[in-house]
């Protein structure tokens, strides 16, 4: 904390304490610049994909699954996060006076999460399709890292300078300078430096979010799936988001007397709880259980009737008697009528093509375990009806 705050702040009696504003945001590197705004962004990304490979694995899933759709997952989001900060900021480009070729310089800030989101969304879908694995499962996995990426990347904006809220002499107010020529930025007011720290503030309720999705993936495990607990931190996101925006100062289109980006969090909260409560009455349909002796890398897909589309809200995590638990690979199935007939564990002599129906109850983490599995090869814990 800094010991007094500007003259001018004083002047108006604002904050004696604060936040002080950084002094570089960025470090030269030869003929390169490193932007700490950058660098807040990759360590989240870097602590969001770690955390997301280890539940990952303890599901049963594949080591390396998350790592390898971090990389669509990530550009993709990048470009789907700045081009919502671009068509909804446009007049910070586009107008005259401006400069459109700033629009490139993501550096500089603007990446908008609703867009984000959506597009890093798409990238895991792609590789998930590829791969043959569900997006319900993944949902599952990556859901409390989200935030968490959030939290620390949102530092970016304080070394930036940008985003804050209005005018406050709270102890834990952020001081703000003007650029370096002299002008002041988005939302400054003449004569006053501190100002709400907005960054701040959503970087302590996403950490927040993320132990509490956390906690509720444990303790719920079962009824968060289908997609729920990303649900949740969707809706949870949305609701922080729609308090702290409206904190904030820095020039945004309106409508009806209201931010857009309170609106996006209105409409996205309301379809988050929506989906919420349609998945929890539908868990049957993204049941999941281990399916033991099938080889490693085979993917299979099948269908309950044959008037029914394909379903692939049920996972089955192949766990090879020869693998170590590690290295299973999850599939996606919800008939094995498809799958090769290696003994009891596949499908009931007899009853070629007959559905197999998991229970709810189980998770794929319960049913990685070896305990589980008994000398011929057959799940005692969910046998074909």
């Amino acid at each position: 904390m800094s010991s007094t705050a500007s003259e001018g702040a004083a002047e108006h009696g604002r904050a004696l304490a604060a936040i002080p504003s950084p002094e570089v945001n960025s470090i030269p590197l030869g003929p390169l610049e490193i932007h700490f705004y950058a660098l807040c962004i990759l360590v989240g990304v870097v602590a969001a994909v770690f955390w997301s490979e280890r539940r990952w694995a303890a599901m049963g899933g594949e080591k390396g699954t998350i790592m390898d759709m971090a990389v669509w997952a990530v550009l993709l989001g990048l470009v789907g996060g700045r081009l919502y900060h671009v068509i909804s900021d446009y007049q910070l480009y586009f107008v005259e006076g401006q400069e459109p070729i700033r629009a490139l310089f993501i550096w500089e800030g603007g990446l908008g999460i609703w867009g984000a989101v959506p597009m890093g969304a798409l990238g895991v879908w792609l590789v998930a399709r590829k791969r043959g694995l569900s997006m319900s499962k993944l949902a599952f996995a990556i859901a409390p890292a989200i935030p968490l990426a959030q939290a620390l990347g949102r530092w970016g904006n304080y070394f930036n300078q940008e985003l804050f809220g209005a005018p406050t002499d709270v102890p834990w107010a952020l001081e703000i300078t003007p650029l370096d020529n002299g002008a002041l930025r988005p939302g400054m007011i003449e004569g006053v430096s501190t100002y709400h720290p907005t960054f701040l503030y959503e970087s302590l309720w996403c950490l927040v979010l993320a132990v509490v999705l956390a906690y509720l993936g444990r303790r719920f495990e079962s009824r968060m799936q289908g997609g729920r607990l990303f649900a949740l931190y969707v809706a949870g996101y949305c609701a922080g988001r729609f308090w702290i925006e409206a904190l904030r100062v820095d020039p945004a289109n309106d409508i009806l007397g209201m931010r857009l980006n309170n609106w996006v969090s209105l409409v996205v909260l309301a379809g988050a709880l929506a989906y919420f409560f349609w998945a929890g009455r539908r868990l049957e349909r993204f049941s999941s259980v281990v399916v033991p002796g099938q080889d490693d890398g085979t993917q299979v897909f099948g269908t309950t009737d044959p008037g029914e589309t394909r379903d692939e809200g049920t996972v089955y995590s192949a766990l090879d008697s020869d693998e170590e638990e590690g290295d299973s690979t999850v599939y996606s199935a919800t008939d094995l009528s498809d799958l090769p007939d290696r003994g009891s564990g596949s499908r009931e002599p007899g009853r070629g093509g007959t559905e197999y129906h998991p229970s709810p109850e189980r998770s794929s983490s319960e049913g990685s375990t070896e305990d589980d599995v008994d000398e011929t090869g057959t799940d005692s814990g969910a046998r074909p009806d």
